[in-house]
Order: C-alpha cells, then sequence, then structure tokens
C-alpha cells in the first residue's frame, strides 16, 4: 500500500491522495506536481514508514540526480518534467509499503525542505 499528501504554502507540491494497491515485482509512478516562483527548485522524495520519521530517498536539481545510498536508481527514479517529479519505483518489495512525500526547496539541504 502507497499513500500520499498534500502540502499547502506558497510554493507548493500536489500529489494524489488515496492508496495505491499493487503487487510485488511491478512497477509504479507517484505523481507529483509542483508550482514555484523559483527559476531553479530543488526538489524531494521523501518515505514515511508506520511509526517513523521520513526517510530522505532523491533530490533532483536541474540536471543534478542524488540517491540517499538506501535508495539506488535503478529502483527509485525521478525525473524533473518543468512542472512534476514523479517518482518511479521498480521491483516492488513488501518493504516498499510506506507514505511517500515529495517536496521542493530554494536549499540543496534534504533537511531544509520547505514545502
Amino acid at each position: 500500500m502507497f499513500s500520499s499528501a498534500e502540502c499547502k504554502g506558497e510554493d507548493r507540491v500536489i500529489q494524489p491522495t488515496g492508496d495505491v494497491i499493487t503487487n510485488e515485482g511491478e512497477t509504479i509512478t507517484l505523481g507529483c506536481t509542483f508550482e514555484t516562483t523559483r527559476a531553479s527548485p530543488y526538489l524531494f522524495w521523501y518515505k514515511q514508514e508506520v511509526n517513523d520519521f521520513p526517510k530522505y530517498m532523491l533530490k533532483r536539481f536541474s540536471k543534478t540526480e542524488e540517491n540517499a545510498p538506501e535508495f539506488q536508481k535503478d529502483r527509485f527514479d525521478a525525473k524533473i518534467n518543468k512542472t512534476s517529479v514523479p517518482l518511479k519505483i521498480q521491483k516492488l518489495q513488501l518493504s516498499d509499503s510506506a507514505v511517500y512525500y515529495c517536496a521542493l526547496s530554494s536549499s540543496e539541504d534534504p533537511e531544509a525542505s520547505a514545502v
């Protein structure tokens, strides 16, 4: 089961609400669109498991792509497409069940995401 949520502010990200139900081994894409006045925002994805804090997964900025070590690019990837940064998860595993959040910031620090 995969969930997503919306965060509002001057800059904002919009994610579809509700759960995504699929099978192990499949590929899913979680949507995230964003609105910002910033010329080059940093986009982030986080994974939050039950009773835990959100964990930084990856960052995208212009042509820069960075994944946290435990979220290898062969399974977790996102590409910025003008106003969206969908997260693609391949070869799904039961341990991927969580709530996924996207965020944007003017800072490259994943701890400082504003929205």
